[in-house]
């Protein structure tokens, strides 16, 4: 009976259980490198089988955060490698996520204070579409995202290419592999929403190969680069994070993603969920499509509990479980799962910005009269 304390073996790479700590943005890093307090963050969270980073932005363009870690220059590779060999030295393994936000962005975070980019000029306006960026008096916070500018097909090939760089800065890193953002409403996904994209070119959303082309080649300049065993890719079909409008092609967009990404081998496909416990994006309809046509190890993050995740282990569906809130406030996930331990609840307050607090201050379980910082 498959658990979530199994060894897994992802492409060669074994795992040591099937937890996966996902992606999540925590906005820690002062000058946009990785730092001694970054890497004690994941020291501490490395009992995870899989460590997904928090996204770093694959230029400056790509960057919709304030503070947050890099990957375009030497001194943010030079900040990770403190990261990866901090889990390491923890018998962990870690994927950077690698991020081109689009127009999720602002112009206080662009060069030279430009439009961020997008696949057209439609500006994401949801009551949720805000950067972490600058006001006008240069304070940090959440603002409304730009209105952007529609990329000029000659330049996709630039951000095809700076993916590939950031894939390669990663392994130069230390990190096991790269796991491109394609979810949550930022730039790839962009792409792919026909009600975003409204273009006429070969990267329109007239055809589903149109619609995918430019996730497609993403992908194979990263795999060129470092080889398939060591890329993921995360999407959030269904969902709507970021003014990302369902529309009838969905199932029909990610399930061409499946098969033409099963035909490539990949590390893994993570697949974010952005329903609630009581109320899934994702139906189980469409997870059994997207399990039958990709035969890869597929990740599964949203608001799992440990029931749910062995329940769709032991049905095939998923092959790791993807945590993320309850990894902030509980570096000692791993064990609080596997030993039905109550689990810490995350101050929302210290998500973003600041410094230890809310970030590195978590304890591990009290089993003593005092509780152990890890």
């Amino acid at each position: 009976m498959k658990s979530l304390s199994e060894t897994y073996d992802m492409q060669g790479q074994t795992l040591r259980n099937r937890f996966v700590m996902a992606p999540m943005t925590r906005a820690r890093a002062k000058d946009g490198i990785a730092d001694d307090q970054t890497a004690l963050y994941y020291r501490q969270r490395a009992t995870a089988g899989l460590i997904v980073s928090e996204g770093t932005p694959i230029s400056r363009q790509g960057t919709g955060f304030a503070f947050i870690p890099g990957i375009w220059s030497d001194a943010q590779v030079h900040g990770w490698q403190g990261v990866t060999r901090a889990v390491h030295e923890e018998g962990g393994r870690i994927f950077a996520q690698i991020w081109h936000v689009g127009r999720m962005s602002h112009t206080s975070l662009q060069p030279a204070g430009a439009q961020p980019v997008s696949s057209s000029a439609k500006p994401a306006r949801d009551a949720n579409s805000t950067a972490f960026a600058f006001n006008d008096e240069g304070v940090a916070g959440f603002v409304e995202a730009s209105v952007p500018r529609p990329l000029e097909t000659n330049e996709i090939a630039s951000i095809v290419d700076d993916f590939a760089n950031a894939a390669a800065n990663a392994v130069t890193a230390g990190f096991d592999g790269v796991e491109i953002h394609g979810a949550n409403g930022y730039l790839l996904e962009q792409f792919l929403n026909p009600h975003v994209n409204d273009r006429s070119d070969r990267y329109g959303a007239g055809t589903v190969e149109d619609r995918t082309r430019f996730v497609l080649e993403v992908v194979d300049a990263v795999i060129a680069r470092i080889g398939a065993e060591r890329v993921g890719i995360r999407f959030s079909p269904f969902g709507k994070l970021f003014d990302m409008p369902h529309h009838p092609l969905i199932e029909e967009t990610y399930l061409h993603l499946a098969a033409a990404l099963d035909a490539r081998r990949l590390a893994y496909i993570h697949l974010k969920d952005q329903g609630r416990a009581d109320a899934p994006a994702l139906s189980p309809d469409f997870l059994r499509k997207f399990r039958e046509t990709y035969s890869g190890t597929l990740i599964l993050a949203g608001s799992l509990d440990k029931q749910r995740a062995e329940q769709l282990l032991r049905h095939g569906l998923i092959d790791l479980a993807a945590f993320g809130q309850p990894f902030i406030s509980n570096p000692d996930l791993v064990e609080r799962m596997e030993q039905d331990l109550p689990l810490a609840k995350p101050n929302r307050e210290t998500y973003y910005g600041g410094g230890a607090e809310g970030y590195t201050d978590y304890p591990v379980y009290q089993h003593g009269p005092e509780a152990k910082v890890a």
